[in-house]
């Protein structure tokens, strides 16, 4: 690779895990263990500064100098570092009260994946949960300067983040969530034990405290002056117009506007209630579109009891897909994939293995509501999470072992999220469903990402209100409203995110169809997905380049 390109993009990988601690550890690297992420404003600034000398020096870098592959890695490099500079500064940690993806919720899912193998680990932990700490100090400083500045976060998620943090603090220590953390082999009970009480012991003095401090500043200050929650989005707060743009540029990668995804969002909702409306009449004996929406989200006899068989049906789905995989790519990646049940966090989510081997890819399904979860639905979130999407997609990045490393652990949204959403819709070409009655789950996952585009838009850009985008996802998909208000609320938390599925899935789509018309009789589908997801993960600008050079 060319040299100052090369040490360019080792700089960079090194500064991300820098600066996210827990990433590295999640990844195998201990050089972290002690710390945890910041989210003071002296570190925003300097993380500002840094990423924009990033994009700054690989922009100096002549183009025309370098491979295919170089020109790839400079414009990730370039795309990524721009990208998460302006979405930091709009300073977003000043109202990042959210019940639903707030730290406290997340933190808990975390603590059981650190790779926590060895004694030295162990004992660096204790350094982290100081530091977690630390960072709830930190978070409520910032909700405070952002109340001094007229930015305030929402009520409803204020009062229900106060709720989970009252019983957390009022919950047994035995118990408590940061306990529950991997013990290296090494230990025995007695040093096991030992190690247990030095966590305790942080947790009581130092964890619950700031969890406390962090409490009575949403409470005490924040609350008084919370937008309602008629007026949750970002368009409602001093400098959100520009900061929903940078959000967008961040995790859409595409030069889009709010208005016009606003618009694509409704065109595939419409598209949507026609495929209901065929599947309906075989399925289910009506093509009345609000009768089918009614049956999959209320009917019992379409729905999960338990937890334990969402899990089962999860994994006869990934066996299915494992089996078959072998047909529709080139490469396939050597770490395995796993199911694991959650009870916090969203509804399902994908966690990429370890670098050293020591935990496979996962994909969580939460089954704190096992009755929100349709039997139709769950093959559909095996596929999109597991593979052959995310799991395909993120652990073939991370054994790239040709490419700069922050590129095999690249995050970019739309096109993670594209493929994951591509890859329930590719299931079903693959023959991965079951029967008719699991495709549903594929209309169901279209439905919950066409909203999304409709929604988002509609409160962060468009002024909706939280009960708005309920009632608009309530119509227009089969989604049990208990998921419903959830997601919504995590649209809130995460402004932008959620316009990456569909937008993702549709580029993809659109290259394809791209691709096969300029190949003819010499396009594969393998060899078009080998290029999709062989090079780790680029903005969406960059796939269309890199296919249409395949294609060429």
């Amino acid at each position: 690779m060319n040299d100052s390109l090369s040490r360019l993009a080792t700089d960079y990988w090194e500064h991300q895990l820098e600066v996210g601690p827990t990433r590295a550890l999640l990844l195998g690297d201990h050089r972290y263990d002690d710390r945890h992420e910041s989210v003071s404003r002296a570190a925003e600034d300097a993380r500002i500064s840094t990423l924009r000398a990033f994009a700054r020096d690989a922009e100096a870098i002549d183009e025309a100098g370098l491979t295919a592959d170089e020109r790839i890695t400079r414009d990730v490099l370039i795309q990524t570092a721009r990208a998460e500079a302006d979405h930091v500064a709009a300073r977003l940690t000043e109202i990042a009260v959210n019940h639903a993806v707030g730290v406290q919720a997340l933190l808990p899912v975390e603590i059981p994946q650190l790779p926590i193998t060895e004694p030295e680990h162990a004992d660096r932990l204790v350094g982290k949960y100081r530091a977690i700490a630390r960072m709830f100090r930190e978070l409520a400083g910032r909700i405070r300067e952002g109340v001094a500045s007229g930015r305030s976060p929402v009520d409803l998620h204020v009062d229900r983040t106060v709720a989970f943090i009252d019983g957390y603090l009022a919950s047994d220590v035995a118990a408590d969530p940061y306990l529950r953390v991997r013990v290296p082999g090494a230990f025995d009970a007695e040093a096991e034990a030992a190690w247990k009480e030095r966590l305790a012991e942080v947790i009581v003095e130092e964890i619950r405290p700031a969890y406390a401090a962090f409490r009575d500043v949403i409470h005490g200050e924040a609350r008084p002056v919370a937008r309602s929650i008629d007026r949750p989005g970002l368009v409602t707060v001093p400098g959100g117009e520009a900061a929903y743009r940078a959000a967008i540029r961040r995790y859409v990668t595409l030069a889009l506007e709010p208005e016009g995804i606003h618009r694509v969002g409704l065109e595939q909702v419409e598209r949507l209630a026609e495929e209901y409306r065929a599947l309906g009449g075989s399925v289910l004996g009506t093509s009345d579109l609000a009768e089918i929406f009614d049956r999959l989200r209320n009917d019992p006899d379409l729905h999960f009891t338990d937890g334990p068989s969402v899990v089962a049906a999860a994994e006869r789905a990934l066996r299915r897909a494992k089996e078959r995989m072998v047909e529709w790519f080139g490469r396939l990646p050597e770490a395995d994939c796993r199911v694991s049940e959650t009870s916090t966090g969203p509804i399902a989510f994908y966690y990429p293995p370890a670098e050293d081997g020591s935990r496979p890819g996962t994909f969580f399904v939460n089954t704190s509501r096992p009755q929100d979860w349709g039997t139709f639905q769950i093959e559909s979130m095996a596929y999109h999470e597991g593979i052959p999407g995310h799991h395909l997609q993120l652990a073939i990045a991370q054994e790239l072992d040709t490419v700069p490393a922050f590129r095999r652990h690249a995050s970019i949204s739309a096109y993670a999220e594209g493929w994951g959403l591509y890859a329930e819709r590719l299931a079903d070409e693959m023959g991965l469903y079951a029967g008719d009655l699991d495709r549903f789950g594929m209309l169901w996952g279209d439905s919950m990402r066409a909203c999304r585009l409709v929604v988002d838009t509609g409160m962060h850009a468009l002024g909706w209100s939280r009960q708005q985008a309920v009632d608009y996802i309530v119509e227009n998909s089969p989604m049990a409203v208990g998921q419903i208000e959830a997601e919504v609320d995590r649209y809130i938390g995460m402004p932008g995110q959620a316009l990456s599925y569909m937008i993702g899935r549709l580029e993809i789509d659109r290259l394809r169809a791209d691709a096969e018309a300029a190949m003819g009789a010499r396009f594969e589908l393998a060899g078009f997905h080998d290029v999709v997801i062989g090079s780790g993960m680029v903005p969406l600008t960059t796939l269309g380049r890199m296919v249409s050079e395949w294609a060429a």
